[in-house]
């Protein structure tokens, strides 16, 4: 049996509705062709998604072998390991029909440089995707933005859909500032309020974001007339210390009420344990979407693991190499230096390749677009044995996998671990806003591509809303879902989060 299973059910309706008959035609004839010789079409599972993000880790045609616990042998000649071919609808075209017979007929190469691709450069072994090079880019990016920013000529901001946050909305945040006011009335009136009045906001970016809010906050106090803005302690935390130094800038006006704090968002607790039940709003504004996360499979009524390794594309590599002086084989050397030096220090220690920080950062801007990810399904011996976060064991995902049928989803182990540490510091009449990319429910896992897309030099994945939702009802938290209602067309989700009643 040759399974076919077409994720992006939308595009199969409408005005500009998809021709998925045209599209799978070149890839089942070149399938089929492959069985004569060497694929077996039983063992074969044909997967397609239309990835939304133009710029990303996949190419249009890939081959994922689908590893059993147990090694199979050879059946009639055909593939011992049973295969996925996934297909990217939206960049199928003339050559699709090629490129699946090269990718089948190279599946069994597991080395650097494989028949389709002779002068592919790997740069890391099979892992877990939250291991993968790509989170290490994700932290280059953020650790050098300005770098990268003078590179580009435009900030991180404007690689954003509509070129800005929705955290900057000035209705969502008067209505924020609202809901909270309401909150310290009740508790002032009976006397329960404290004398200190906590705010934390976690990846706080170019500091746009708090200056709306705290100028919000200071004309809805004024004409509250409880002085609340008197009493308001806002912490500014960001993992980037050039984004941090950003943002009190954009804040001077409130100087005296306002800290900042270089943390990494995973680990909130290690900067603001001190907080612990004290703060009454946690804000959080597309962070949990950049945070490591695995994906977990069910494939046959199996859990499996996806394993990735990041590597450049042989052309892509080809000239890479050229540009720096060296033979493609040495790219690793330098891309391994790059992650663990930054551009500017790559640039002092390596002078034969590179005249300065910008060629340096030349360099870092090709190998981020060229980057791919090979990647490949390994069995679970049960989800007891998988960690999501620290104390977070994998078992809180086997409600999400036994939905029925096969479904690929987000682990979103970084925003679990952020998450579940930083609900203890909510007072008891606390909240926490986060304004993310969520998917609300698993099945949109199976009618959708979820990422990994890249965002400028930054990595993108929406994020598992069930998952949280579940850590934070064990917690004793109720946790909600709304579309963001202050912009129309905006893929963006609130969740917000509260202390049981």
């Amino acid at each position: 049996m040759l399974l076919v299973e077409v994720r992006p059910t939308a595009k199969l309706r409408g005005e500009n509705s998809l021709d998925v008959t045209a599209a799978l035609d070149p890839v089942l004839r070149a399938a089929v062709g492959c069985a004569e010789t060497d694929a077996d079409l039983s063992r074969l599972r044909l997967v397609c998604d239309w990835i939304q993000y133009r710029n990303n880790f996949r190419e249009p045609v890939e081959v994922r072998p689908v590893i059993s616990a147990v090694p199979d042998h050879a059946r009639n000649g055909g593939s011992a390991t049973p295969v996925e071919l996934a297909l990217d609808l939206r960049r199928l075209d003339g050559g699709a029909g090629a490129a699946t017979e090269a990718a089948l007929r190279a599946h069994r190469a597991d080395g650097p440089g494989t028949a389709d691709d002779p002068g592919r450069v790997t740069l890391e072994e099979w892992g877990p995707t939250s291991r993968s090079r790509i989170w290490a880019f994700n932290q280059l990016y953020w650790q050098h933005l300005q770098d990268w920013e003078q590179a580009t000529g435009k900030t991180y901001e404007s690689a954003l859909p509509g070129g800005r946050s929705d955290a900057r909305n000035t209705e969502a945040v008067r209505e924020t500032i609202g809901e909270l006011f309401a909150v310290w009335d009740a508790l002032a009136e009976r006397r329960a309020l404290p004398a200190e009045l906590y705010v934390v906001e976690l990846g706080v970016g170019n500091g746009n974001q708090a200056r709306t809010w705290l100028d919000t906050f200071v004309e809805l106090d004024r004409a509250h007339g409880r002085e609340y803005y008197r009493r308001l302690h806002y912490l500014m935390c960001d993992y980037s210390p050039h984004v941090l130094e950003l943002a009190r800038a954009n804040v001077g006006d409130h100087g005296t009420h306002v800290s900042s704090l270089v943390l990494d968002a995973m680990h909130p607790m290690t900067a603001l344990g001190f907080l612990r039940f004290k703060v009454f709003l946690v804000y959080i504004s597309n962070v949990y979407d950049n945070l490591p996360t695995d994906e977990l499979a069910t494939i046959g009524q199996r859990e499996h693991l996806v394993q990735a390794r990041a590597y450049l594309a042989g052309p892509a590599a080809a000239a890479i190499a050229r540009s720096v002086a060296v033979a493609p084989d040495a790219l690793g050397g330098l891309v391994t230096k790059l992650l663990r030096l930054g551009p500017a220090l790559l640039a002092d220690a390596a002078p034969a390749h590179f005249s300065g920080v910008d060629a340096a950062v030349g360099f870092w801007r090709a190998c981020w677009d060229a980057v791919r990810l090979q990647e490949r399904y390994v069995p679970l011996h049960g989800l007891d044995t998988y960690t999501i976060a620290p104390g977070i064991s994998g078992e809180l995902l086997r409600p999400l996998l036994a939905t029925g049928g096969d479904v690929r989803l987000h682990v979103a182990n970084g925003a679990a671990a952020s998450f579940a540490e930083t609900l203890p510091l909510l007072h008891p009449f606390g909240r926490l806003q986060c304004h993310d990319l969520f998917v609300t429910a698993i099945d949109q896992y199976r009618t959708g591509f979820r990422g990994p897309g890249k965002y400028d030099g930054s990595v993108v994945n929406w994020v598992n809303g069930p998952l949280l939702a579940h850590i934070g009802t064990r917690k004793g938290f109720d946790v909600t879902f709304a579309p963001f209602a202050h912009r129309a067309g905006s893929h963006i989700t609130t969740m917000t989060v509260n202390v049981r009643d």
